[in-house]
C-alpha cells in the first residue's frame, strides 16, 4: 500500500524527475538577477541574458558534436524543434522517410503534410523481435524525389535503439537529408552529429538532459544552406528591426519572439550536470535498471514483455520497457499501481500508435516502464512485488 504519500517514479521516458538541485537554482538565480528580455535593449541586464542563451547553445552545441552554436536553435521542446525543422526544409511534391516505431511529434506533423498532398510518405517497418529498423530497408525507399529521411534514435515503447549512424551514411551517399528525434537518447547515447552523418537534430530539454519541461532544441548542421530553409515562425529577433521579413541569419531566422530565457538557463545547468556525471555511466544505469525489471518479470507466466527479451535484452535498449499482464488492461493496471502502490508508469499507446499497430497491442497498448538517472534497484524491486502480487 501507498506509504504517506510515497512515490516510486518510473515515467522518466516522459520526463525526468526530479531534477537535479542546480536546475532551480540557476533558475531562481537567473530570475532575481538577470531576467530581462536578451537582445531587446543593450542595458547590462539584457546583455548578461543574451549571454545566457549562447552560453546555453554552446553547451548544447559542444554535447551534440556540432560545429557552429548559432546553428542551435532554441525551440520549446522537441515537438516543437521537429515541426520547425520539417516545415522549415520541405517543399510541395517531396518524398519523406519515416518509420512505424515512431512518435507522434514526428508522424503527425508528416501525415498531415502528406494528407494535404504537399509531401509524399513511407513508413518503413521495424521488426517486433529486436525492435529494430533495417537500414536496407530505408536504402529500398529512397526515390529520385526523396528528400528527407526522418527517424527516431530510439524507440519510446520498446526503447530499443536505432541504427542512426548506419541510416545517416546511406543518407549522405544518396543525397537525402537526415534528421533524428533524439527525445529519448539525448543525455544517456552518446550522439555526434558529424561522425553520425546527422544533418538536423531535435530533441527535447526535460527528458535525459534533466532540463526542466517547455525546452528544446533543433540543431541545424552547416551541410544545411541557410537557403535551403524557409522562416517557420515570424516575428520579432531582437536584431535588424528594419527588415520586413525574417533576417536570414542563423539561428533567428528559425526564432522569433522572447525565448523561455529561465527554462533554457535551468536547461544549461541540467546539461552542464549530466556531463559531470558521464551520460554513458548513466545509460549503463538504466539498462541494469530494465534488465532487472525483465529477469524479475520472466518469473510471471502470464506477464509478456515486448520486444528483446532474455540475460542481455537491455544492452540494446535505453532506460525504457512495455509489457502487459492479462487480465489486466494497461489502463487498469496504470490504475492499481498508481492508487494501490504508488508507483508511477505509463500505460496506453505512448503517442506511438503505428508501433502498437506492429506489436499487436492496438487500441490498448502497453505498460511502459522507464527508469531514470536517480531510480534505483529498489524501485524496480517494488514494481516486481507489486506485479507477483497482483499476478
Amino acid at each position: 500500500m501507498v506509504v504517506d504519500g510515497e512515490v516510486t517514479y518510473l515515467d522518466n521516458a516522459a520526463t525526468s524527475w526530479p531534477k537535479p538541485p542546480v536546475v532551480a537554482e540557476a533558475m531562481s538565480n537567473f530570475l532575481a538577477q538577470e531576467a530581462a528580455n536578451p537582445g531587446r535593449a543593450g542595458h547590462r541586464m539584457a546583455v548578461a541574458a543574451e549571454k545566457m542563451l549562447d552560453s546555453v547553445r554552446k553547451i548544447l552545441t559542444d554535447f551534440v558534436g556540432g560545429t557552429d552554436l548559432h546553428r542551435m536553435v532554441l525551440a520549446m521542446n522537441g515537438t516543437d524543434a521537429l515541426n520547425i525543422a520539417f516545415k522549415s526544409i520541405l517543399r510541395p511534391g517531396d518524398h519523406v522517410i519515416t518509420s512505424m516505431v515512431e512518435h507522434n511529434s514526428v508522424s503527425r506533423p508528416l501525415q498531415a503534410m502528406a494528407d494535404a498532398r504537399f509531401i509524399e510518405l513511407t513508413r518503413v517497418d521495424f521488426s517486433p523481435q529486436t525492435g529494430v529498423i533495417d537500414p536496407a530497408d530505408i536504402a529500398k525507399a529512397i526515390t529520385p524525389r526523396t528528400r528527407l529521411i526522418a527517424l527516431t534514435h530510439a524507440s519510446n515503447v520498446l526503447g530499443t535503439i536505432q541504427p542512426i549512424r548506419e541510416v545517416g551514411l546511406i543518407a549522405r551517399e544518396r543525397g537525402v537529408r537526415f534528421l533524428v528525434d533524439a527525445a529519448q537518447t539525448i543525455g544517456v547515447v552518446p550522439i555526434h552529429v558529424v561522425n553520425d552523418a546527422i544533418d538536423i537534430l531535435a530533441f527535447p530539454g526535460h527528458k535525459s538532459l534533466l532540463g526542466p519541461t517547455g525546452t528544446g532544441a533543433l540543431y541545424v548542421h552547416t551541410t544545411i544552406d541557410i537557403g535551403e530553409l524557409a522562416a517557420f515562425r515570424e516575428g520579432g529577433t531582437g536584431g535588424d528591426s528594419g527588415s520586413p521579413t525574417q533576417p536570414r541569419l542563423m539561428p533567428y531566422f528559425l526564432e522569433a519572439g522572447t525565448p523561455n530565457t529561465v527554462g533554457i538557463c535551468g536547461l544549461g545547468a541540467a546539461v552542464k550536470y549530466v556531463t559531470d556525471h558521464s551520460p554513458l555511466k548513466t545509460l549503463h544505469h538504466e539498462q541494469q535498471l530494465v534488465q532487472r525489471f525483465i529477469d524479475g518479470a520472466g518469473e510471471l507466466d502470464q506477464l509478456t514483455i515486448y520486444g528483446p527479451t532474455g540475460s542481455d535484452a537491455s544492452r540494446c535498449r535505453v532506460g525504457t520497457v512495455s509489457f502487459n499482464l492479462p487480465p489486466y488492461s494497461p489502463q487498469e493496471l496504470g490504475a492499481i499501481l498508481d492508487d494501490s502502490f504508488g508507483i508511477a508508469i505509463r500505460p496506453g499507446l505512448h503517442c506511438a500508435p503505428y508501433a502498437h499497430k506492429t506489436l499487436g497491442t492496438y487500441p490498448d497498448g502497453a505498460v511502459r516502464v522507464s527508469p531514470g538517472f536517480f531510480s534505483t534497484a529498489d524501485d524496480i524491486d517494488k514494481l516486481l512485488a507489486a506485479l507477483h502480487q497482483m499476478g
